[in-house]
């Protein structure tokens, strides 16, 4: 059997990780799936593992590291499958998640990405951080998702097992299409990490493509393995692409006044910073800015259509909700 999708395993000196979650991939792949695992210029021996005890599994390797996001568009550009899947190193599989996502997107031809339910390695119980049951975004572009709201972690109870229509889908275990992903341009590499996935499901609808979760199938993702929540790398990098997101996606018409509501409310986030006396992160939030002043101006070609505060997002703060009502769980907003 041909196969129709390449699940592909982006590596970079994670031969741990892949001693520890390759195998239930390996186990759970379906005939007509082929298992990839891309090297981006790894000096460990994870290459020699997977050569010596997955020989089944297709090697693709590169001269030097390249990142994640061009890491990946190196990639599935030598793949000729219809679907490709971005998958993280640290996510595990307890049955066959590829056939309900191939599924539901051959019978859903215009949808041009889907994800999982993503629940916790660690706590199989709870939904996990990055992607939880589906991705959304506030009027003012701050991410959240069914089962994640901020640092509120749902236990899944069922809650959300209708597969449907989301904004964005998570970047550890995404079904695309692989035509619809090189037309979009990929993953941006100039956000280095962090929302990058974001970006790409903004511009796959800006193509007219719908994005879905389909809980039907599920994985389970260790996550947090990069940078932890407190780190300044990671308040930068969330802070400087969230706003080339929102430069790049809107159009003219609403572009100023979004990014100018946004420079008030991270005005807001770093002088929380600074009264907690976290001076490294309120540092972190100015170099976010300088730099998104300097990047904006590689970004030239903008959309006609202003999709944020359309369907499947509402047109909510998830700030006032979260914060000032206290709505903490997604099925209440």
């Amino acid at each position: 059997m041909s196969a129709k999708v390449s699940v592909i395993i982006l590596n970079w000196n994670g031969e741990k990780l892949l001693r520890r979650f390759l195998p239930s991939v390996v186990r759970f792949l379906p005939e007509n799936a082929e298992l990839v695992v891309a090297d981006n210029g790894s000096s460990d021996t994870s290459k020699e593992y997977i050569k010596k005890d997955y020989p089944q599994v297709k090697l693709v390797e590169f001269d030097r590291n390249y990142g994640f996001a061009e890491g990946y568009n190196k990639a599935i550009a030598q793949m000729t499958t219809p679907y490709c899947v971005l998958l993280n190193s640290d996510v595990e599989a307890k049955s066959d998640w590829v056939t309900p996502l191939l599924d539901f997107m051959e019978n859903h031809p215009e949808t041009g990405a889907a994800q999982p339910k993503i629940l916790s390695v660690e706590n199989p119980e709870k939904f996990e951080y990055a992607g939880a049951c589906g991705g959304f975004l506030d009027k003012h572009g701050y991410p959240y998702c069914r089962g994640r709201i901020f640092d509120t972690v749902e236990v899944d109870n069922g809650q959300y097992d209708s597969p449907v229509s989301v904004f964005w889908a998570s970047g550890a275990a995404l079904m695309v299409r692989t035509e619809v992903y090189n037309r979009a341009g990929g993953l941006d590499k100039e956000f280095f990490a962090h929302m990058e996935e974001i970006d790409l499901c903004w511009r796959i609808r800006l193509l007219g493509y719908d994005i879905a979760v389909v809980p039907q199938s599920q994985v389970f993702h260790l996550g947090g393995g990069s940078l932890p929540a407190e780190n300044p790398k990671k308040t930068y990098l969330n802070f400087r692409n969230n706003l080339l997101m929102l430069h790049k996606n809107s159009p003219d018409n609403v572009r100023r006044s979004r990014l100018f509501v946004r420079r008030l409310l991270d005005t807001v986030a770093w002088a929380k910073f600074i009264v907690t006396l976290d001076f490294k992160n309120a540092s972190a939030i100015v170099g976010a800015h300088r730099d998104f002043a300097q990047m904006r101006k590689f970004y030239t070609g903008h959309p006609q259509k202003d999709i944020l505060t359309s369907s499947p997002n509402k047109p909510v703060s998830i700030l006032w909700q979260y914060f000032i009502r206290g709505k903490k769980n997604f099925n209440r907003i």
